[in-house]
């Protein structure tokens, strides 16, 4: 009994510091639980400091990250959807509160991406075109945002794997899809790569694409360096698990 007494205390400090804390003070809180990997946690210090800034584009970014990452936390597929279309919306929020700034476009890309899975195949083609779009402008708006220019090599990457007959039978019932070339993606990891050597996606990215082009030692190469490199990103371990997979296969 006591220990519950003392629970619900403690929950109410916490919730009046909270509702008493600055904007800055919010949103440091919220970053020390998302480099924690808590999303959570983190987006209960974002939404509070959203109530007090609603139209920072920073922050806006930071909430739809959030919801983006919970997708793979949550149960089912109807509740991922529920999170992607939150964090979609957020980072559309962010494109017009800043769209001369390339986070929010490449927020807008991210959460495109983690949504695409989960949609119908026309809704799939509709996604892409604007992931497509949307890493493009991140790009120009920031050249030397390593993240942007992997989710551009992503998109060439897993689109240009998609079989002549899937991409015919596009083109006659929904109206094509977009030109993607690995060469491209190979070109856009690189960039990454020499952007930001310590992500390690960059590089298991850069393998796969190897590997899909029938490089097998220098997508060897880069697999085995990828996974060699200590996790820091909470996909990591699912970044991991698709290198592994794709090592076996050209092994």
């Amino acid at each position: 009994m006591k220990n519950r007494i003392l629970l619900v205390v403690l929950v109410i400090l916490v919730t009046a510091v909270r509702g008493l804390a600055g904007f800055d003070d919010l949103v440091k809180s919220g970053d020390i639980h998302d480099r924690n990997h808590q999303s959570g946690e983190a987006l209960d210090y974002y939404l509070s400091a959203e109530k007090l800034k609603p139209r920072d584009a920073a922050l806006l970014v930071k909430i739809a990250r959030q919801y983006a990452l919970r997708m793979s936390d949550l149960p089912d597929k109807a509740a991922k959807l529920d999170s992607g279309r939150k964090a979609l919306a957020y980072a559309e929020r962010a494109v017009a509160a800043a769209p001369d700034q390339c986070d929010p476009h490449l927020s807008v890309a991210i959460c495109l991406g983690k949504l695409t899975p989960y949609l119908g195949n026309r809704e799939k083609i509709k996604a892409s075109r604007r992931i497509k779009a949307s890493a493009e402008r991140a790009v120009a708006l920031d050249p030397k945002s390593d993240y942007a220019w992997h989710i551009l090599g992503r998109w060439h990457q897993e689109l240009a794997g998609i079989g002549g007959a899937t991409r015919m039978l596009a083109g006659i019932i929904y109206g094509g899809l977009p030109t993607a070339s690995k060469d491209t993606a190979v070109d856009c990891f690189k960039r990454a790569i020499a952007l930001n050597s310590k992500r390690l996606v960059h590089v298991v990215e850069l393998g796969r694409t190897y590997a899909m082009m029938g490089r097998k030692s220098e997508a060897a190469r880069y697999l085995r360096q990828g996974l060699a490199m200590p996790n820091q990103d909470k996909d990591d371990p699912e970044t991991k698990r698709r290198g592994r997979a794709t090592l076996r296969e050209i092994s």
